[in-house]
């Protein structure tokens, strides 16, 4: 990984923010814009140190590219870092939600079009990622063989649990069948906190996990309780996206806090905005019908929905740089990386894929956006600007 010294926690904003507006198509896609800016483009990590994060975070619960993120920050600078990297790249998306939630009496209406063309998008920049991970981390036939087994396995195993389950038994199949990769040792990633502080990290956010419902309903705080529920769905969520949809809805559509027809119409609008998923709480936060609501409730739900995945990425990163120098553990994340090429492939297909590529045009438009970013010379938030204005173009 490069030096520091020509970067700070300001810089990292600026960076995670271009990518907070720009980044469309859901985590995968997200993971796919990361791995362009920070192996390709940067050359902050290497392409397997970077699936290897990955990796840690697709076993944590939460939303896994904006812990990717938050990672990252923590490595480049620290707790601001990570900060940095979270508010520049969940801002732009949670500031547009609570502006609909606001305005949503008077509707908001997207130019016919525009989404299908961000899907575009979305297929050529996880197709970029699956071509450039794939020739850095299947190396040999075993690793192609188990990005396919992967990949095929995710498509017939769809959801949450499966993705975890060809994780495990990639890591299995590693430690089993491949040797340690020829760079015996990864590069030295510094180590921006100790173990001590992540066994705290991790204890603050199990005791909070615990203690919440209990002081909720002590002290029967309206605001209190949003912070419960919110905290309690960041906890508990595997797959983070789509998979929030129906926690989030038992939280506040039976107890009346927000109602069915407004939840539906935000997380439609969440579709259409950059960023994770996960800032939809944003949405909901403002829309409250009882306690904090507006700005203050947006941002309550919002922190309150993000904070275990700090609390769990700066608890498990200790650890972590600590097992993957392991020879061992080397062999288990070899097998885990070459899984992780199949999964991003399994979502080229689908979801990506299949939402998107709907008429000849439009495999024309994402073969087109491919070749640009392959050529190095367009970054991929011009590719999405440009898809985009295809989408508009061609429903015209």
């Amino acid at each position: 990984m490069n030096d520091h010294q020509h970067d700070n926690a300001w810089t990292l904003f600026r960076v995670f923010l271009r990518l907070g507006l720009t980044s469309f198509g859901g985590p995968i896609a997200h993971l796919a814009y990361f791995r362009e800016e920070f192996v390709a483009r940067r050359r902050w990590l290497s392409e397997r140190s970077y699936a290897d994060l990955v990796a840690l975070c697709q076993f944590l619960p939460g939303p896994a590219s904006s812990q990717v993120g938050m990672a990252v920050g923590l490595l480049r600078h620290g707790y601001a870092g990570a900060l940095a990297a979270w508010a520049g790249f969940t801002l732009p998306s949670a500031l547009a939600l609570i502006l609909f939630a606001l305005g949503l009496a008077h509707g908001a209406v997207l130019p016919a079009g525009l989404l299908h063309g961000l899907k575009l998008a979305a297929v050529a920049v996880v197709a970029q990622a699956v071509w450039g991970m794939s020739r850095k981390l299947c190396t040999d036939a075993p690793r192609v063989v188990i990005a396919a087994l992967a990949g095929a396995a995710t498509l017939l195993l769809p959801g949450a649990l499966g993705q975890l389950a060809v994780i495990a038994i990639a890591a299995v199949v590693g430690l089993l069948l491949l040797r340690a990769p020829h760079e015996a040792v990864h590069e030295a990633l510094p180590a921006p906190v100790g173990k001590r502080a992540g066994i705290i990290w991790l204890l603050l956010f199990f005791g909070l996990l615990a203690a919440l419902p209990l002081l909720s309903s002590a002290l029967s705080s309206r605001a209190l309780a949003d912070v419960d529920a919110f905290f309690r769905v960041g906890a508990m969520v595997f797959g983070g996206g789509h998979v929030v949809l129906p926690l989030l809805q038992a939280e506040v559509v039976p107890t009346g806090l927000v109602d069915n027809d407004v939840f539906l119409a935000g997380y439609g609008a969440a579709q259409a905005v950059p960023g994770p998923l996960f800032t939809f709480a944003a949405f909901l936060g403002a829309s409250m019908q009882a306690g904090p609501s507006g700005w203050s409730g947006g941002m309550l739900c919002l922190l309150a929905i993000f904070a275990p995945s700090f609390l769990l990425v700066a608890g498990a990163m200790p650890f972590w740089t600590t097992l993957r120098a392991n020879a061992r553990m080397q062999t288990a994340l070899a097998g885990v990386n070459a899984a992780v090429v199949g999964l991003l492939a399994a979502a080229l297909y689908q979801p990506v894929g299949a939402a998107a590529l709907l008429r000849p045009v439009d495999f024309a438009v994402a073969l087109a956006a491919l070749a640009a970013l392959q050529s190095g010379r367009c970054p991929a938030w011009l590719a999405v600007l440009l898809c985009a204005a295809a989408g508009v173009a061609i429903s015209l």
